[in-house]
């Protein structure tokens, strides 16, 4: 017995197509993507503010810890002049 031409998987032509179902779904997805773009956007813009508040903290505080370093060389290097003087009066 011969066989039959054509895949045995291939799809029933009897099937009706739900088109209007099938956009009205995707419709909801890109409303539900774009919903979750816009909350991550803002998420972002949360952040950005909040780094930038925080690098400028973090200048301020480098700023400070150099001029601090500064201040306590130059004690040092007074405090042993004045150590050298005195060994040089006395």
């Amino acid at each position: 017995m011969p066989r039959t031409k054509g895949s045995k998987n291939r799809p029933k032509t009897n099937i009706t197509k739900d088109y209007a179902s099938q956009i009205a779904e995707k419709q909801e997805t890109i409303a539900s993507l774009n919903t979750e773009i816009a909350s991550i956007t803002g998420n972002i813009d949360t952040l950005k503010a909040d780094l930038k508040e925080k690098k400028t903290a973090l200048k301020k505080a480098e700023k400070e810890v150099a001029s601090l370093a500064k201040k306590a060389k130059a004690d040092a290097k007074a405090a042993e002049e004045a150590a050298g003087q005195r060994h040089e009066c006395g």
